[in-house]
């Protein structure tokens, strides 16, 4: 007795319409693909648009830690008490849930999508064009190109972004009911942020005994005084790049560690003992081809438990070796918040720090770091990896 089957409205071959690992092959066109050039600005476009996505889902899925891990940085009076216990990442997170509702735990976050997009985007298409450059064959696929072409492709993308990381840290930063600041005052605010200038010294009553030298010197003083006060600027865009410094520095180690691990993990889990296991089969072989069709021989693409595997490598490696320079970062960012509001230098502020707390001062919030970045850059990575796919670079 011949018993029919029920389809499942596709032929054999044909890729499933919500595949898992199991039934997931690479998207592909009719035919053999080409070899992409790099340099197009097709690939530019799509790799931007797969890198901005990626961005923007990694910092939805942390951004209730990523408030708190500001708020312990940056040390807001209200949250310090919870710094040195190991439940004070939940305490803290649900007194602004009992005080904002859900809306205080997305504090800041319409500013942190508005700049992770453009950020993540030139971070991803830089280190494409980049590696490009640097990594032209396989026998040039070194550890230290690798370090270099992510280092670089950081450097730039928070170049020209860093604006709006200040404007969503100090949005982050505020905790009080009644001093809720829109976009735009928080802008307004930062622009107009005056840095603190010595103060001249008060006029002294001049004895008959006083020489000329000394008035002379005096009256010098106070008109230098007077004129740097007049002539040094008190605000304006410089306001937004406090912290720059430390961020450049910062880079170097957190994008060159991040994309090295994340490229060194992938090829561990495309290797031959355990490919089966962590790839997803691509069929191109049994594709009809052409004599003037080139083979892309792009490794195969990972299983997306082994992408997040080598996402959350790359988070854990790169904020360990970066976290020192981030608290710099955030102590100068919101500078015009506490304190005096005047302009702290990267080697003032850290010996800020050090006066406060010592060394561990420099790895506050480490652990709730690592419960942010590991998922964040996991989730980064992999969206990223899958929307190259998806666009078919």
């Amino acid at each position: 007795m011949d018993v029919t089957l029920p389809t499942t409205g596709r032929e054999k071959g044909q890729p499933a319409v919500c595949p898992t690992d199991d039934d997931t092959i690479a998207p592909r066109r009719v035919g053999t693909q080409k070899k992409m050039d790099k340099q197009s600005l097709d690939y530019v476009l799509r790799s931007g648009l797969a890198g901005g996505l990626a961005g923007c889902a990694a910092k939805t899925i942390v951004g209730p830690l990523d408030r708190v891990k500001i708020l312990f940085q940056a040390s807001n009076p209200q949250f310090a008490k919870y710094t040195g216990s190991w439940f004070g990442v939940v305490t803290a997170m649900r007194d602004i849930n009992r005080q904002d509702g859900m809306r205080g735990l997305f504090r800041g976050h319409s500013a942190t999508l508005l700049r992770i997009f453009p950020y993540a985007a030139i971070k991803f298409l830089a280190y494409e064009q980049i590696r490009a450059v640097i990594i032209r064959d396989k026998s040039q696929e070194t550890p230290w190109r690798r370090l270099i072409s992510g280092s670089l492709a950081g450097i730039t993308s928070v170049f020209f972004t860093y604006p709006l990381e200040v404007i969503r840290v100090r949005l982050a930063f505020e905790t009080k009911r009644d001093s809720r600041s829109s976009l735009t005052s928080i802008c307004k605010q930062i622009y107009r942020e005056q840095p603190r200038l010595p103060q001249a010294a008060p006029p002294t009553t001049l004895s008959s005994s006083t020489s000329p030298i000394s008035t002379v010197v005096t009256s010098t003083v106070a008109s230098t005084s007077a004129t740097l006060q007049t002539v040094t600027p008190r605000s304006g865009l410089a306001n937004f790049y406090r912290g720059f410094a430390p961020t450049l520095w910062g880079m170097l180690p957190y994008a060159g560690m991040s994309f090295l691990t994340h490229d060194t993990a992938s090829d561990w889990l495309r290797h031959p003992s355990i490919a089966a296991h962590t790839t997803i089969p691509n069929p191109t072989p049994n594709l009809p081809s052409h004599p003037t069709d080139i083979q892309t021989h792009k490794p195969p693409p990972l299983t997306y438990w082994a992408e997040l595997l080598a996402g959350g490598l790359a988070g854990l490696v790169s904020q360990t070796a970066s976290y020192p320079l981030e608290v710099i970062r955030r102590r100068m960012q919101v500078g015009g918040a506490v304190g005096d509001g005047h302009r702290l230098g990267m080697a003032e502020t850290a010996g800020r720090i050090w006066g406060e707390r010592g060394w561990r001062g420099f790895w506050i919030g480490l652990t709730i770091g690592y419960f942010k970045v590991v998922p964040m850059v996991a989730t980064s990575f992999f969206v990223y990896e899958r929307g190259k796919l998806w666009l078919g670079i």
